[in-house]
């Protein structure tokens, strides 16, 4: 279309099939940025969401095998769950225990976890920020902050801070980070370099309105990078507070869409047009 929207390419017989799968799925824009990367490309690709309940992961792994789907995005409740029905992981899914990527090798089903491998492309892509020796602070230790942590130790951070109301928990995530990991406190928010929001904090407020914030907005302050893994909305009270504050606001369209296209590259062997997957995800 003139206009830059979206162009419906009709399905053939020969379209490779991927879906994504969650519940609930009805919200995923991973039917938007894949399908985006496929026209983009030019290949006779498509993808679905499929809502598929709680427990049921082995029966959407059967379903690929069955019909020969081109590969899975897979979102909650089923990270965990899948991996027991697939035939190996990738390091990085084995250790957090977690997949959200599923593609074939050869005649295996593969699992792998791209969510903190898609925060540092999107951190080196688009922002030109290198997080290889920055000191790192990772606020909350649910499955997205291991997956950061994890991927920030695997750059080379120079140090990986997590900082969690639970500190067992924290831990946890620290330790996935390797040797320049810790747990920390809210105190160790003002010595970060680069501070990641893997919190739900900020999740559904109002665009422009005040909110809750997940750090002392006195802590922020000029030459450091704040990233808030929510993206709706795109600009978090934390963000705006990172921005009044001279730090360098970053959200989290860029994490959900290079996560995406680490998917899609294993699927297709073609590195997808990023710029195309985040227009259609802007858009």
């Amino acid at each position: 279309m003139a206009d830059g929207g979206p162009v419906s390419v009709p399905l053939t017989g020969a379209t490779r099939i991927a879906a994504v799968i969650g519940s609930p799925i009805h919200h995923s824009r991973s039917p938007l940025l894949a399908n985006a990367a496929f026209r983009a490309a030019g290949l006779d690709w498509a993808l679905a969401a499929f809502e598929v309940a709680p427990g049921r992961a082995g029966d959407a792994v059967a379903a690929v095998r069955a019909l020969g789907l081109g590969g899975l995005m897979v979102t909650m409740p089923h990270k965990a769950d899948i991996i027991a029905f697939l035939d190996r992981t990738t390091p990085a899914a084995a250790a957090l225990g977690a997949v959200n990527s599923v593609a074939w090798e050869g005649t295996e089903l593969v699992g792998d976890n791209t969510d903190g491998p898609g925060l540092v492309a999107s951190l080196r892509t688009d922002e030109g920020i290198d997080p290889t020796g920055r000191r790192c602070l990772v606020l909350g230790a649910g499955g997205a902050a291991r997956s950061v942590a994890w991927a920030l130790g695997d750059a080379g951070a120079a140090e990986v801070v997590v900082v969690n109301r639970t500190k067992a928990r924290a831990a946890v995530a620290a330790a996935l980070a390797g040797p320049s990991a810790r747990v920390g406190t809210e105190a160790d928010v003002a010595r970060a370099e680069i501070v990641v929001n893997a919190t739900s904090v900020g999740m559904g407020a109002e665009v422009g309105a005040a909110g809750p914030l997940p750090v002392p907005g006195g802590a922020l302050h000029d030459g450091q990078v704040v990233v808030d893994l929510v993206y709706q909305p795109l600009e978090t009270p934390l963000l705006r507070a990172a921005a009044a504050a001279g730090a360098r606001p970053v959200d989290g369209l860029g994490m959900l869409v290079h996560q995406a296209a680490l998917s899609i590259e294993r699927w297709t062997g073609v590195a997808p047009d990023v710029a195309a997957m985040q227009a259609a995800a802007r858009r």
